[in-house]
């Protein structure tokens, strides 16, 4: 039996508008909007009613990179599909859209395959896949065609972690070719990682095993490089090209240098690059690995940078590149050797808060808090205005916000399955209050009352801005 819902009260934003509107929901999809206080919204009738009144009605994020049970390095990624879309939703987040990984030697049919299973049933919100490419050949470059056509229309290269993920120029260019010819968007890793690895080498010989010469090796030139090289080699293709986690200012410099051209070139930064750096990849007593990731964080000079590129939209979307990892018997199996310190963040739960404060400290406007956190990644990956805005027929993924509220970020109080927070002791104005997934309540007034398995897959068109 279907609810009708009536949001009341509640001042609507989207990345176009902002307007005091009455929201009816119906069916798992947003029915109608109408001004407060007019004919038409007075006309309705509901089977509940939720009081708005001082509240922002958004729609719910999209976070376009996540890795949920990622293997990395010996270990896993310590949030499954289950605990950390719960803890998504609990951060206003009601899509992501997660990394299916193909091994060397396997196809690519076989990791989505697996992808599938891990989060089958266990989701509390919707989700979709990208494709982590390992092993370019003339096998998986077909398969590609047959993933656009599944929904899975996007296909991540690495030009780091030699022996792992990466891919050299000539396989970067033959799937650029071959997105080119599908449809599909490339997302691109983009450090020098056979250079990275040379200085790591000559670091661990010199005794620099302490988690700051992960920051020291990884250069802001090898990042600006393979940004440069990325960009050459997607022209040369025809292709569109997406950096994925832009973290230095000469990075963005390329980005913008490809757009004044005209070229569909789109960069992504995330929390991280944007609120922490170097200086926490320093703390004593090997607490700086805590905040080892790739890229890594930079010298605080770079967050100007990387804020005037959102506004600029030499940058277009924040995600998380959520993937975290315990400190205790994860991070540390790097002691005595940073190379070993499994990659990534926590963050998918306080993406939403963290642009919020971005806002209430003017580096952007509410309207493009929503853009970069909902609606640009939503068309970036092919599902508006299914995802990413409040509008008639769009799902009824909606968050109800209080720009009031106050919280301090921690573990402690946080839902994310690792044993510690990024932004310890932050504090923060701004909280969600009650979140919808498809007309579901999966966050009632603080209180969680979602279920693993609401969440269904999206079938992703095409990049919307091509």
């Amino acid at each position: 039996m279907s609810i009708r819902t009536l949001i009341h009260g509640g001042l609507v934003i989207t990345a176009a508008d902002e307007l005091h509107a009455d929201v009816l929901l119906e069916d798992g999809r947003v029915a109608a909007l109408a001004a407060q206080g007019s004919a038409a919204a007075e006309a309705w009738t509901a089977d509940r009613t939720i009081d708005a009144t001082g509240k922002y009605v958004i729609p719910g994020g999209v976070d376009a990179h996540t890795h949920m049970e990622l293997p990395f390095g010996g270990t896993f990624a310590s949030d499954t599909f289950e605990t950390g879309t719960r803890a998504a939703a609990w951060g206003g987040t009601t899509t992501i859209v997660d990394f299916a990984v193909q091994s060397v030697g396997h196809s690519l049919r076989e990791g989505l395959d697996a992808w599938y299973a891990k989060a089958d049933g266990n989701c509390a919100i919707d989700y979709g896949f990208h494709m982590i490419l390992s092993d370019v050949n003339e096998h998986t470059l077909k398969e590609m065609d047959l993933l656009v056509e599944e929904g899975i229309s996007s296909f991540k290269l690495f030009m780091a972690y030699p022996g792992v993920f990466y891919s050299d120029d000539g396989q970067i260019l033959r799937a650029m070719q071959r997105s080119a010819h599908n449809g599909g968007l490339i997302m691109m890793h983009a450090e020098n990682g056979i250079a990275i690895d040379v200085l790591v080498e000559q670091a661990l010989a010199r005794g620099e095993t302490d988690p700051r010469h992960h920051g020291e090796v990884r250069k802001v030139l090898l990042e600006a490089e393979a940004t440069h090289r990325a960009i050459q080699l997607a022209r040369v293709a025809g292709a569109p090209l997406y950096v994925v986690h832009v973290s230095a200012e000469e990075a963005v410099a390329e980005l913008a240098a490809a757009r004044d051209k005209g070229l569909p070139v789109f960069g992504e930064t995330c929390p991280q690059y944007l609120f922490l750096s170097t200086d926490n990849l320093a703390e004593p007593d090997f607490q700086g690995a805590k905040y080892v990731c790739s890229t890594p964080l930079r010298p605080k000079e770079h967050q100007a940078a990387l804020w005037r590129g959102l506004r600029t939209n030499d940058l277009q979307v924040v995600s998380t590149d959520h993937c975290p990892f315990c400190f205790r018997g994860q991070k540390e199996l790097g002691r005595g050797d940073f190379s070993k310190i499994p990659n990534g963040l926590p963050g998918v739960e306080n993406r939403m808060d963290l642009l919020h404060r971005a806002v209430l400290d003017g580096h952007i406007s509410r309207r493009r808090w929503i853009e970069i956190a909902c609606a640009t990644p939503a068309r970036m990956f092919g599902m508006y205005p299914q995802k990413g805005t409040i509008a008639p027929g769009a799902d009824a993924d909606i968050v109800l916000y209080d720009p009031h509220a106050e919280q301090v970020i921690s573990a402690e109080t946080h839902h994310m399955n690792v044993d510690y927070s990024a932004y310890e002791g932050r504090r923060i104005t701004g909280r969600v209050d009650t979140v919808f997934s498809r007309g579901e309540l999966v966050i009632d007034r603080r209180e969680y009352t979602g279920r693993a398995g609401h969440g269904a897959f999206v079938h992703r068109s095409t990049c919307q801005y091509l």
